[in-house]
């Protein structure tokens, strides 16, 4: 990175894929396939960077994430942290979801990226488009108003597949068209990784909630056991699951019971690679929802005999 108009490379603490895929996209380089430490590529020379982004993975640049608080300490260029993008040849994302497996088309075509838009678009095209990525098979094909507003002023349509293709550029080339010509595609694939903690104010603790066919609904804790809440917590990149109760309650949830029977055998990388019954198959209620605690949870309190507004400052960490 260029700061203060001196390059230094980047300290690899903290560094995810959720970093690594804002950082491909604003470099116009597909999605990030994996991020490599420490020095897989060499060392650096000049300074290192130390500020750990804590990126959503949907900001358009890099200096658009936050900056976490929590971890800054010296680094070496021992540990200058690497990533490999799928480039440009790629030729097609998922742009303003949760992550690369969902959000709305962009192609890649004549040097540009641009907006897909609806006219000739299929379900067929977007099983292609999911097994490209290697995010499974196509769950949804929508508007992409869910995804907010395209900020390219340069769109395609004319995309066409049978549905067999391995590659969305085996299909028709997209051609370019005024973008008031249509409507933008988005797309939701199989391996979206949607899923959440919901209820205690903070992203590493809560009521496990997990998003399928439109809708979020929670998960059943029959058969449920540490090592699907350590699955669980490493997907969201919030540590690892800690036994200790948190110093907050978590409500029931309401709607549907989307997953029951879940068996992870702890190598796993997503939720989405564990068994579980068929979606939507289960003999529970929502009190059973399953709660998950992570290591990363951090919650403020002030502790005091006399007041409730002010006291002690204490934080709830690491199941502490």
């Amino acid at each position: 990175m260029k700061l203060g108009g001196q390059w230094g490379t980047v300290c690899d603490q903290g560094w995810d894929l959720r970093d690594a895929t804002v950082l491909c996209q604003q470099l116009s380089c597909g999605y990030a396939e994996a991020v490599l430490g420490p020095a897989r590529f060499g060392q650096g020379s000049g300074s290192t960077w130390t500020d750990v982004f804590d990126c959503e993975g949907t900001e358009t640049e890099l200096r658009n994430c936050p900056i976490s608080p929590w971890a800054h300490s010296s680094c070496s260029h021992s540990r200058d942290v690497g990533v490999v993008c799928s480039g440009a040849a790629g030729g097609v994302r998922l742009v303003g979801g949760a992550g690369r497996c969902d959000g709305r088309v962009e192609v890649f075509s004549s040097g540009k990226w641009g907006r897909l838009l609806n006219s000739s678009w299929t379900d067929s095209a977007a099983s292609v488009l999911c097994r490209q990525l290697g995010c499974g098979s196509a769950l949804e094909t929508s508007s992409s108003s869910r995804y907010g507003p395209g900020r390219s002023d340069v769109c395609f349509s004319g995309v066409s597949c049978s549905g067999n293709e391995t590659h969305l550029g085996n299909c028709s080339r997209p051609q370019p068209v005024s973008c008031s010509s249509g409507s933008d595609v988005g797309v939701l694939c199989e391996k979206h990784g949607l899923l959440r903690l919901s209820g205690a104010e903070s992203p590493c603790a809560g009521r496990l909630e997990v998003y399928h066919r439109g809708s979020w609904g929670t998960v059943c804790d029959d058969s449920w056991d540490p090592v699907d809440s350590q699955v669980v917590c490493r997907q969201l990149q919030c540590g690892t699951a800690v036994r200790a109760p948190a110093p907050v309650s978590f409500s029931q949830g309401a709607g549907p019971i989307w997953l029951d029977e879940v068996g992870c055998l702890g190598n796993e990388s997503s939720l989405w690679e564990c068994p579980s019954r068929p979606w939507g198959q289960h003999d529970c209620g929502h009190k059973e929802d399953v709660t998950i605690v992570c290591s990363e949870f951090k919650q403020l309190r002030l502790v005091s005999e006399q007041f409730e507004c002010a006291g002690r400052a204490e934080v709830f960490y690491n199941g502490t």
